[in-house]
């Protein structure tokens, strides 16, 4: 039987393999596009497939219909983590070792350098239609933005702390242009958890029309202080929190257990001195606890919510299975405001209000590990990591224990589009990849690494294997933990160990050389007081 031209079109398309077609009847490009979403100041253990109470059911299917990591991490603070997810550098050699104050020297420039570049840099000349939404913090204040650093579209803030048009500190730009806080081309009232994944779509649909691939970075402000959620979402949280910490973090651990995110024989860490036993405080104190917490888990709830919001709009426009969307945490739950919290304002919650969880809560978000955003054990630098991707990813709900790093998204990303990362840029020599594509890890393979490296604030560490060496501070002594067996970090074997330990400082220190680094101590030395930057 002979086939018209208008037949053999359609044989084709129907027999084309879902990763190639888009929407119902026309071809999209075989490259993936690629989403990548990151949350500001969650803890490891805050949506409900890591552990948590919070319901997160759009997170949770994503990690159902694709994998899980255990052991993946950041850069254990906002700015570095944003700098490394971008450039796959260690944040010190993209410039930004601390935040977004020049320090004078090399790795602490506040900004993103020259010897560096960013994921939409690369991704653009590949043919890639590249969207930047949320909050950026890599340098805005020196005239270092999206539109100048690859993205096609954006609508961003130069750093965060806010959520509503009338909260201090707001102001939005639109593809470089300053549109300040609301109406004309932004809605006239908005929450920014919603307002990025609306234009995230927008600009999704721009990059559908003009047929090309999508790198899309979105990077929300939630739920980072000053804790702000619609008065509806907050009460849906009230009272459900008197339970206590105390209790909760037990819970949360037997589900991460029996999950298999975490490991039974590794010890729940006793409850820091300065955090109160829940039964000891009144009943006063705990419904003001309970309050701080029903606001977080507003932002969290909220923020899966969006998230949901922008995976149907992918689904809808055909685009979903041929999308790699990845999800994490820039830094674990954060202590700032000490064990009391804060819950200013009338209304707290409101754009007005000023809240934060503080050391209690931030204890259970951070279950089962040690410590919190700032500081380089696991507690700081462990971050949930989803990764869905249909049509590369054969694996559904599965768990992933490959040791991964922040510097592991920009390689992905080369790797999964078939991009050329380049040795110079614009004329300047670029610094090469630190990371490793997280690809073998999608068919359970192994990624072959040295090791990986930490320091913010003079807090350090180094993971070697099963082996990490950490301090705290710059004056800290060295611990020593065998991960596999003590994840939670109770039992050091540093002067069990000495030789190993020795080993590893040196290790750390000829890449802290290498790095930029050892000019920290001189340059940009902060101790380990919890500084209250957005």
């Amino acid at each position: 039987m002979r086939l018209t031209l208008l037949n053999l079109a359609v044989l084709l398309i129907f027999q084309a393999p879902p990763a190639v077609l888009h929407a119902a009847d026309t071809l999209m490009p075989a490259k993936p596009n690629v989403v990548v979403i990151l949350a500001d100041d969650m803890g490891f253990s805050d949506i409900g497939c890591y552990g948590s109470e919070i319901p997160t059911p759009n997170l949770d299917q994503l990690a159902a219909g694709g994998i899980r990591f255990t052991q993946f991490y950041n850069g254990a603070r906002c700015c570095p983590t944003r700098a490394s997810l971008l450039t796959g550098l260690y944040p010190h050699q993209a410039g930004v070792g601390h935040m977004v104050e020049d320090k004078g020297s090399p790795g602490y420039r506040g900004r993103l350098n020259q010897q560096c570049v960013t994921i939409a840099e690369v991704l653009r000349p590949a043919g890639y239609f590249t969207i930047m939404c949320g909050k950026w913090h890599v340098g805005q204040n020196y005239g270092v933005t999206p539109w100048t650093r690859g993205f096609d579209r954006s609508l961003n803030a130069a750093a965060g702390g806010f959520y509503f048009p009338d909260s201090p500190r707001t102001e939005l730009f639109l593809n470089g242009e300053n549109v300040g806080r609301r109406g004309g081309k932004l809605p006239d009232n908005w929450y920014a958890t919603d307002l990025w994944t609306d234009f995230a779509i927008k600009f999704v649909d721009e990059a559908l029309a003009a047929k090309q691939p999508f790198y899309l970075h979105l990077c929300h402000n939630a739920p980072h202080f000053p804790l702000q959620a619609p008065a509806e979402d907050i009460a849906k949280f009230r009272g459900k929190y008197k339970v206590g910490w105390d209790k909760l973090r037990a819970a949360r651990r037997a589900r991460q257990i029996e999950m298999g995110v975490t490991n039974s024989a590794w010890p729940l860490p006793p409850r820091p001195d300065t955090v109160k036993a829940w039964d000891s405080l009144s009943a006063a104190e705990q419904d003001r606890f309970d309050h701080i917490m029903a606001i977080y888990a507003a932002c969290v709830n909220h923020m899966d919510t969006s998230i949901g919001r922008l995976v149907e709009a992918l689904r809808q426009r055909g685009v979903l299975d041929n999308t790699l969307v990845l999800f994490l945490s820039d830094n674990g739950g954060n202590a700032e405001s000490g064990p009391n919290g804060r819950l200013n304002g009338d209304q707290p919650g409101s754009a007005k209000s000023d809240v934060f969880c503080g050391q209690s809560w931030a204890t259970l978000e951070n279950t089962p590990f040690r410590k919190y955003k700032h500081f380089d054990h696991e507690g700081g630098i462990a971050t949930p990591l989803i990764a869905h991707w249909p049509a590369g990813i054969a694996a559904r709900g599965k768990l992933r224990g490959q040791v991964g790093h922040i510097i592991d998204i920009m390689p992905t990303c080369v790797d999964v589009s078939g991009a050329k990362y380049p040795a110079n840029f614009n004329g300047q020599v670029i610094l090469p990849m630190e990371g490793r594509s997280l690809v073998p890890t999608f068919d359970d393979k192994p990624l072959e690494r040295d090791a990986i490296y930490w320091e913010h604030e003079g807090n350090a560490a180094i993971r070697v294997g099963d082996w990490k060496l950490v301090r705290l501070g710059d004056n800290g002594a060295w611990e020593l933990y065998n991960i596999k067996a003590d994840r939670t970090e109770l039992h050091n074997l540093a002067t069990e160990k000495p030789a190993l330990a020795k080993e590893l400082a040196a290790k750390w220190d000829a890449w802290a050389e290498r790095t930029n680094v050892k000019l920290q101590g001189q340059t940009s030395k902060k101790g380990n007081k919890a500084k209250e930057r957005k």
